[in-house]
């Protein structure tokens, strides 16, 4: 009904057309005056007409737009701001001006093992990365909490991707004439996950990914240097999946995770936009809440690639707010000391807030 409805003013205009040619006497006149008065009748036809056409589309760009926004609010859902004991804040930009959610994904969530995160980055962006970052991120939301390690984690979203890619293939088939030979062999999703202990141990494991920066005080590093896995989808994954070591988040210190979106950015002479540099500014002043901070990334990105970045762009940050850890029975603390902290147990002198 609604597409019916829809023709009614186009034929109301052609009816007029029609009409004008069959009844009307300057139709019929080989004149001046008869042939402007027949282009002025046409050109009032075909304006109603591209006017029409142009209502409709907006329309249906609102609508798909509405759309857009329903399954951002289902897929990357707002994270509380607080998650056991941490602050946490994230932000996403996509790519495609014409959707709200892009190709990446990120979740947090509190187990009985610690907190776990991961974030991604699907290749390609915008509407049609959709798919996959549903698979991804639904299969972390169900096995971060009964898996009892990454390494079972992550092989469990491995196999949820591989389902998800056979689907599409085995869809891609049955439309293509002739069949491709490999219908989606160069989809993979990079991915990193996080595992925040009770004590601020963390661990992970990275496929393919961006490390986080690691936020103390003033200073801005790499959470760590190892060589990541290569992404998933690409290639199985290892017998051996040991996850990586990254000391301590101590109390007042915070994770800023990102994909790789925010340092391929260029401004117009072709430069990558320096993160760190942002960070280490950023974190120069008074000390910024995580969304403050997150604030301050956006608007330096935005500000460098002069507001329209080449690829999705997520970012999200976890600080501990959690009370240090005080000494049994006057012994030492149960975490090791890193560089820069007299005493693992000790407050940190500049902190986040």
């Amino acid at each position: 009904m609604r597409r019916v409805r829809g023709l009614g003013l186009p034929v109301a205009w052609g009816t007029v057309a029609v009409t004008y040619r069959l009844t009307c006497p300057l139709a019929h006149h080989e004149g001046l005056g008869a042939r402007l008065a027949g282009s002025a009748v046409l050109f009032a036809v075909g304006t109603g007409i591209l006017l029409h056409a142009r209502r409709t589309l907006l329309r249906e760009l609102r609508e798909a737009r509405r759309i857009a926004g329903a399954a951002q609010g289902v897929l990357l859902r707002p994270l509380p701001e607080r998650i056991d004991g941490l602050s946490v804040a994230a932000a996403q930009l996509s790519a495609d001006p014409g959707a709200e959610i892009g190709g990446d994904l990120y979740e947090a969530v509190p187990t009985e093992h610690g907190v776990r995160v991961v974030m991604g980055d699907v290749r390609g962006h915008g509407i049609a990365a959709l798919g996959t970052v549903a698979a991804v991120l639904g299969s972390f939301r169900e096995a971060a909490y009964d898996e009892p390690d990454l390494e079972r984690l992550l092989r469990r979203l491995d196999r949820a991707l591989a389902r998800h890619l056979r689907d599409r293939a085995r869809t891609g088939h049955a439309a293509a004439r002739p069949v491709p030979p490999h219908p989606v062999a160069e989809e993979f999703v990079t991915l990193l996950l996080l595992e925040i202990g009770p004590d601020g141990e963390i661990r992970a494991l990275n496929c393919g990914h961006p490390w986080p920066y690691r936020v103390a005080g003033t200073r801005v590093e790499p959470l760590a240097r190892a060589d990541p896995l290569p992404p998933l989808g690409l290639f199985p994954l290892p017998a051996e999946l040991p996850a990586v070591p990254c000391g301590h988040l101590l109390p007042g210190e915070a994770l800023f995770l990102h994909t790789d979106g925010a340092e391929d950015a260029r401004d117009a002479e072709g430069r990558f936009f320096s993160l760190p540099d942002v960070l280490a500014g950023a974190v120069r002043e008074p000390p910024l809440a995580p969304r403050a901070l997150l604030a301050t990334v956006l608007t330096a990105l935005l500000r460098h690639a002069h507001g329209a970045p080449s690829d999705d762009v997520a970012l999200l940050m976890l600080r501990n707010d959690r009370a240090p850890s005080a000494p049994r029975d006057g012994g030492p603390c149960d975490t090791a000391p890193r560089a820069g902290h007299p005493t693992p147990c000790a407050q940190p002198t500049n902190q986040l807030r």
